[in-house]
């Protein structure tokens, strides 16, 4: 069962089965898995530069099936980055490398970090905290509401320190010890100001779609429990206030998912409610992720977050996207605000 119902092409159909038949053999794809054996490093790349020239439906659905396999993090910030590039610099020496995994390149925006640097022009202040998908990248790519700018991750220009979150994905924090030159500044003013904001929503709707991949799976394990689990000599499913547990679970996931599926076709389609739907998206996500995730353990017990099932990380991942959607007080006025 798709974890969204968006509409999907015939190649997009082909690429979700190609990433759901890899994963039934492949619990947990490192990057070398999506990058070399499902060529996923340059799905959103157009096809001159070797990608798939696919948008934001095509990141969506991979996301949504990554999502289970936590393996969603870093490569999102790779597609979202590489998008960007090709969309301000579509003659990049960088693209064919990026395209086929043999370089890789994360995002720095407000979306990707707990903290931004001072972008000013060509030079970069201060730090970036907390950047998914740096620890491992060769390229970042600076996406501020003041300039675009692509910089090369060398250890004399970028000090990294890499942290472990708790849903086991690999952070970045990264100090910038810039000269003048060292960056190649892409745009600035008003452009920089409006890639920034569909980069950020870009990524906001994917985590969406993960978030939502990985609540299926938790109703799918929960639901598989209930049947299991016997109690009083009876199945545990069979008890009226553990069914309603399960139906609530359900109708929680179905809103996040016809929220999240508006999300992402607006930003595919660049709708002038993008913004709109991508805030909504992420309020109901963050509420489904707590209901689901807390009646899944619930209904498991003390094993529910044990190393010995797959619940815990799913939703320590879940949980972990929900805090990165930002401040729910921040979504709820600029959905008032772009809905006026």
């Amino acid at each position: 069962m798709a974890a969204l119902d968006l509409p999907l092409g015939e190649e997009q159909r082909m690429l979700q089965e190609s990433v759901q038949r890899f994963l039934a053999d492949h619990a947990r794809p490192g990057w070398r898995d999506l990058s070399g054996a499902l060529g996923l490093a340059g799905i959103a790349l157009p096809e001159n530069a070797g990608g798939f020239g696919g948008g934001a439906i095509d990141i969506a659905l991979v996301m949504a099936e990554l999502g289970p396999a936590l393996a969603g993090a870093d490569w999102l910030s790779h597609v979202a980055a590489s998008a960007l590039l090709a969309r301000v610099a579509p003659e990049h020496p960088a693209l064919g490398d990026l395209a086929a995994g043999r370089r890789r390149i994360a995002i720095i925006c407000a979306a990707s970090a707990a903290a931004m640097p001072a972008v000013d022009g060509g030079l970069v202040r201060g730090s970036a905290a907390l950047v998914a998908g740096a620890a491992e990248a060769d390229l970042l790519l600076i996406a501020s509401d003041a300039a675009l700018l692509l910089v090369a991750a060398d250890g004399d220009k970028v000090e990294q320190r890499h942290r472990i979150m708790h849903d086991g994905s690999v952070s970045a924090d990264l100090a910038f010890m810039l000269k003048p030159g060292d960056g190649a500044l892409l745009a600035d003013g008003e452009e920089a100001r409006a890639l920034a904001d569909h980069a950020n929503d870009l990524i906001l709707a994917a985590r969406c779609a993960e978030a939502v991949g990985l609540m299926q799976r938790m109703i799918a394990d929960s639901v598989d429990y209930l049947g299991q689990r016997r109690q009083f000599g009876t199945p545990i499913g069979g008890f009226q206030s553990l069914r309603h547990r399960a139906a609530d679970m359900q109708l929680a996931v179905m809103k996040a998912s016809a929220l999240t599926e508006l999300a992402v076709v607006a930003v595919d389609q660049g709708r002038p409610d993008r913004a709109q739907a991508v805030s909504a998206a992420c309020i109901e996500v963050g509420d489904a992720v707590r209901i689901v995730g807390e009646s899944a353990v619930q209904i498991h017990g003390a094993m529910g977050l044990t190393e010995e099932l797959s619940l815990g990380g799913h939703f320590k991942r879940a949980l972990a996207i929900a805090a990165a959607f930002g401040p729910r007080a921040g979504h709820l006025a600029r959905f008032a605000e772009t809905a006026n």
